[in-house]
């Protein structure tokens, strides 16, 4: 498992040449404003590339129980090893933490 900030649609290719298997995208789409990569376009280019993505929207600063729940599913379910982002990473690594100790 690893953490990483805001990726791209053409970062997928790059993911999966690492050896990443399932990428979590826990970063609501408009966040960071235009500028922002779409998730349906990053879902997309993760899918060309071979990978495994879920799309899980986290609010920075508002995770709930829910949330937590919901990741360490999709850390038993998604194929190893997954690579999360959000805007810095920091949400991802919250929400691992949290899910490991659940």
């Amino acid at each position: 498992f690893a953490v990483a900030p805001q990726l791209r649609p053409d970062d997928m290719q790059a993911v999966a040449d690492a050896g990443y298997k399932s990428v979590i995208i826990n970063r609501p789409d408009g966040e960071g404003g235009p500028e922002q990569p779409a998730s349906a376009d990053v879902i997309a280019a993760a899918r060309a590339a071979g990978l495994a993505v879920e799309y899980q929207p986290v609010v920075s600063g508002g995770m709930t129980t829910d949330d937590v729940a919901r990741f360490k599913q999709l850390l038993t379910e998604l194929p190893a090893p997954v690579l999360a982002y959000c805007r810095s990473g920091t949400r991802c690594t919250h929400l691992f933490a949290a899910a490991t100790e659940a």
